[in-house]
């Protein structure tokens, strides 16, 4: 149940959710509430999308990890906090370990984006995806009572945030099926919070859906083998006058530079373009975008990615060469991480 406040929501007690896993009813009320927009169309497909990468048979691991949730206790939680680093949900202000949920937990392994905290369960992510919170969440439109769309949004950890930054209803796309699961996960301890993290990429959606206030790309598009048909894809989901919030790797250069690796980049293969964050604010005025605004220029590190118990294996310690921190491994420079918000024309 929630409560609003003046910019945030307060997390009243809920129960745990019954029938956690029947697909249909978990997104039947996000199909109710399209139903009453303007993206109505896009009912037409979206039910159907769900069953289908919701198979089991698609993945070989599927059914285990749906037994893990199936498993998962019926606590009933009487703290939860969407507006601090860890998402929290606590029994009784639990804080003591508790390992047979915590074994449990470790069977939805490698959790990337966090971090959470469950019933005395800490979940300590590869990223620390608070600190990317932390740099641009003053920086924005206020999400109070906004219809979010979240691109990429791997296991929902943005999405409950931005729910707690007050949006009316948060959506998150995402091909990885484990990153769903996660989420569902996390929903079936917060509950139904207007919620939704669906198993697609944004190709899936139909085109000018023209209706969401706020889209978030974070970290999505320098893995584009077309970044720019991808800031359309992104143009075409906002309503006139919503918000575009991008986050991607760049480099230091002028209007003119951009990197193209020629295999990996940081040890990752599907890495196409890395442009100056002044050649990316070219990119988005080429695409229609007004009040392009640079509000932000970090150094991934260490401290934001790295291995741990929920994820053990290759992280920024080994993407990094041992000599020289400022290159990969590769000998390209190092991840340098830029936030712009962008406004489509009214």
């Amino acid at each position: 149940m929630l409560k609003s406040g003046s910019n945030v929501l307060t997390l009243l007690p809920c129960l745990p959710l019954k029938n956690k896993m029947n697909f249909e009813e978990i997104y039947q009320p996000l199909y109710q509430a399209l139903a009453k927009t303007k993206m109505r169309r896009w009912l037409d497909s979206l039910p159907k999308q769900v069953a289908e990468k919701l198979n089991p048979d698609n993945h070989g691991d599927f059914q285990r990890w749906v037994n893990v949730i199936d498993q998962l206790p019926e606590l009933i939680a009487d703290q939860i906090n969407l507006d601090e680093a860890s998402i929290r949900v606590n029994q009784n202000n639990t804080v003591e370990k508790n390992p047979e949920l915590k074994s449990l937990l470790m069977g939805l392994s490698p959790w990337r984006k966090g971090p959470f905290h469950f019933h005395g369960v800490d979940i300590d992510t590869e990223w620390r995806s608070d600190l990317k919170w932390d740099r641009l969440e003053n920086t924005i439109t206020p999400l109070k009572n906004r219809l979010v769309l979240d691109v990429g949004c791997g296991n929902g950890y943005h999405c409950w945030r931005m729910r707690g930054a007050g949006a009316h209803t948060v959506v998150g796309i995402d091909p990885s099926i484990l990153a769903v699961l996660q989420y569902h996960v996390a929903r079936q301890f917060i509950g139904e919070q207007q919620v939704y993290v669906l198993p697609l990429r944004i190709e899936d959606l139909p085109a000018d859906l023209n209706g969401f206030d706020t889209v978030f790309s974070m970290g999505v598009l320098y893995h584009r083998r077309s970044p720019l048909d991808h800031l359309l894809d992104l143009k075409s989901c906002l309503r006139p006058g919503g918000e575009l919030v991008l986050e991607s790797l760049v480099i230091e250069g002028d209007d003119n530079q951009v990197l193209v690796p020629e295999n990996r980049y940081a040890k990752m293969p599907n890495v196409w373009f890395l442009p100056s964050c002044d050649m990316l604010k070219k990119w988005l005025v080429r695409c229609g975008f007004r009040d392009v605004t640079l509000v932000d220029v970090s150094q991934t590190t260490i401290q934001e990615q790295r291995q741990t118990e929920w994820m053990t294996f290759e992280s920024f310690q080994n993407f990094i060469h041992p000599e020289h921190p400022d290159l990969t491994i590769e000998g390209l420079p190092a991840p340098r991480r830029a936030v712009f918000t962008a406004q489509k024309p009214k």
